[in-house]
Formats: structure tokens, C-alpha cells, sequence
């Protein structure tokens, strides 16, 4: 009987270039969200750490302006990375959130029907941007730039024509006792600090001129929301084929119709999931303050763009990362707050808005240089 010969060790493909542990790391696209995040947090601590920026109130203002640039940059990211964008988002923020104020308080319809009514009319336009961007061929710059104009006059019109004003307060009236509008303005987790102030941790969540009384009385559902649309974004991009779809569709849209990917219903399930992650924002907006204006939402689709360039996203697509957009909105948020604690002009956030971006940009075409070999 032969004897069975060892098997021999598999050859290297030398057509294959090998890549060094830290190549890898430094072509990841969180890598300068990340480095970014520890900067600003070392900066405040250094400038502000005794102005109450970091005790449990201070937390969960940042906390919570930072959870709603990550609503935003979640559906804005993932159009990126399919090649696309959508500048009518913080029309849309402002269109929603006038379409549930009017249906609640000035037709009397339940809330929770008015927030359905608003996300149908949102996936629906969304549809529609990605419907004529895919079959036109027009640039979703374009595209989108003609409904940031279309909805917010659109909006401003339906609300003055109704009411001859463009603010609608009474939501908070209309929604009491409503089943599903406390899954936008309500809080969670009241039972976890009442416990925490009862116990007087170093008194951190004692506060006020009753003893157990707690500084912060739940987690807003906001942020809730914004951890939700962030693992959620992470895991469809990371663990699923149509997260190969989406980078696919952005790297090389004509190669990926070669395979088999279905190129135009990516990009047109994305617009509608950015209009998604925009009514979020407005239904939560529209129940922390009890109304709605014709004007919200007033450049935060630049600000979401801006979270997800700083998160490592290429302006060319493909290339992404959810992680980092949300790293990104937590940068905001952040030196958002972090200024007005320092005592500092709060203009200067722009600026600082105007130089991260541009910093970022840079940084992401040296690497996409790096991926690419481009000289």
C-alpha cells in the first residue's frame, strides 16, 4: 500500500501585494475620526474640565447634539459611500416636522398618524430623488439642491396657507397619551438615575434643594434613536451583502451592473433611507419642543455631509465608514458645546467647521491615494 505523500504548502500568489499591519491601519477610514475625537476631548479637558462640561448634565448636552448629527450622518454615509448625495435633508427636516404639527394640532388627526403620514411622504420623495437621479443621469447634487428649494418653500407655503404662520406650537398637547409619540420625545432608563440619586454617587446625580434628587431624570430617546441607526448602518454596511451592494455601487457603479448588483435600487433605497434618518431628526425635534417651524433643519445637510467626511468617507464613494461618521458627529457635538462652556464665540464653531472639513478632505485624498497608488 503507497503511503499518502504530505501535502505540499500552498504557493503565494506573487501577483498579490502584501500589505504591512500598518498600512492597514493608517488606510482605515475611522482612523482620523478617531484621532480627531481624542484630540478634542484632551483640548477641553485641558480648557474646560471645571466649567461642567464633563458632570452628568454637561455630558448629556453635548450627548445629546451629538446624537443628532449622528441621526443625520448615519443616512448621509451610507449615500456616500453608493456615490451619491443628498443635499434636501434639512428641507426635509423642516417639511416633516411642519406635516406632523399641522395633521396633530390643526387637523386633529392622532399624532401617531401624523408621524406615519410624514415618514410615507419622506420615503416617497426620497424614492423620487433617487428615481430621477438613476434615470436621468443628472448629478444627485443637482438632483437634490432643486428639493432643498422645492420642499422648503413648499413647506413655509403649506404652513402659512393653513395657519398665516410659519411656527405650529399645541404638539405637545396633541401628543399626550399618544402610543408611539413617546418613542421620539419621551426618556428611558428614568428608574436607573432615580436609583443612582438615591444612593448619592459622590453626588454626582444628586442635586437641586431636595436630597435623592436626580440631575438627570433618563437617557432622551433621541440618542437612543442615534445608537439604534448607527449599529444598525455599521452591521447593513459590514455583515451584509447589500453593504457590499453600497460599496459596490459607489466604487464602480458600471463593474458592479457586470456582477449582478443591483446598482439603481441601491442608490434609490439609500435616498429613501437618508429621508428616513431625516424624519427621525424632525419627530424628535418636533416633540422635545412641543412645535414645529417652517425653517428647522437650516444647513443640516452640510453638517451631516461634514460629519461624514471627518468620520473618512471619500467624496467619490466606496469608501466609508459608519463608525466614523458617527465618531465625526460626536466631534461636533462636542466642540459645539465645548466652546459655549469655555466661554468662547460660539461663531468660531463655523470656522472650525470650515477647517475641519478641509482638513479631512485632504487626509482622505491621501488615502484613497494610498488604496489607489495614485502619485
Amino acid at each position: 500500500m503507497a503511503e499518502s505523500q504530505p501535502t505540499a504548502a500552498p504557493q503565494k500568489d506573487e501577483r498579490v501585494r502584501e500589505m504591512s499591519s500598518l498600512r492597514k491601519a493608517l488606510i482605515r477610514p475611522e482612523l482620523g475620526a478617531i484621532c480627531g475625537t481624542i484630540l478634542v476631548f484632551v483640548f477641553f479637558l485641558s480648557i474646560a474640565s471645571d466649567s461642567g462640561m464633563f458632570a452628568p448634565e454637561g455630558i448629556f448636552n453635548w450627548g445629546t447634539v451629538s446624537a443628532q448629527f449622528a441621526i443625520i450622518a448615519v443616512g448621509a454615509c451610507l449615500l456616500m459611500i453608493a456615490g451619491e448625495f443628498d443635499l434636501s435633508v434639512g428641507s426635509m427636516i423642516g417639511f416633516s416636522g411642519i406635516i406632523i404639527a399641522l395633521m396633530s394640532v390643526q387637523w386633529g388627526f392622532p399624532t401617531w398618524f401624523a408621524i406615519l403620514v410624514a415618514f410615507a411622504l419622506a420615503l416617497a420623495i426620497g424614492a423620487l430623488n433617487g428615481y430621477l437621479v438613476v434615470k436621468t443621469g443628472l448629478p444627485s447634487f443637482i438632483v437634490t439642491l432643486a428639493f432643498l428649494y422645492i420642499l422648503r418653500g413648499l413647506t413655509i407655503f403649506i404652513a402659512i396657507a393653513t395657519t398665516r404662520k410659519t411656527i405650529i406650537g399645541g404638539v405637545k398637547d396633541a401628543a399626550e397619551g399618544d402610543p408611539i409619540a413617546w418613542l421620539f420625545g419621551g426618556k428611558v432608563f428614568n428608574w436607573l438615575f432615580v436609583w443612582l440619586a438615591d444612593l448619592g454617587v459622590v453626588g454626582k446625580f444628586v442635586a437641586g434643594p431636595k436630597a435623592g434628587q436626580p440631575v438627570v431624570e433618563g437617557i432622551p430617546m433621541l440618542m437612543i434613536w442615534a445608537l439604534i441607526l448607527i449599529i444598525f448602518g455599521h452591521f447593513l454596511l459590514t455583515r451584509t451583502k447589500f453593504g457590499n451592494w453600497i460599496f459596490a455601487s459607489g466604487g464602480d457603479a458600471q463593474a458592479a451592473r457586470y456582477v449582478g448588483v443591483p446598482v439603481n435600487r441601491v442608490k434609490i433605497s439609500m435616498f429613501m433611507f437618508t429621508a428616513f434618518c431625516a424624519t427621525i431628526f424632525a419627530t424628535c425635534q418636533v416633540m422635545e419642543f412641543g412645535s414645529a417651524a417652517a425653517d428647522r433643519g437650516l444647513l443640516k445637510e452640510f453638517e451631516a455631509i461634514i460629519s461624514v467626511v471627518i468620520g473618512g468617507a471619500l467624496l467619490t464613494g466606496g469608501y466609508g465608514s459608519v463608525i466614523g461618521a458617527a465618531l465625526g458627529a460626536l466631534i461636533f457635538g462636542v466642540v459645539q458645546q465645548g466652546l459655549f462652556f469655555a466661554g468662547v464665540e460660539s461663531s468660531l464653531f463655523r470656522v472650525f467647521l470650515g477647517v475641519i472639513l478641509l482638513l479631512a478632505v485632504i487626509l482622505n485624498t491621501y488615502i484613497r491615494r494610498m488604496i489607489t497608488g495614485e502619485r
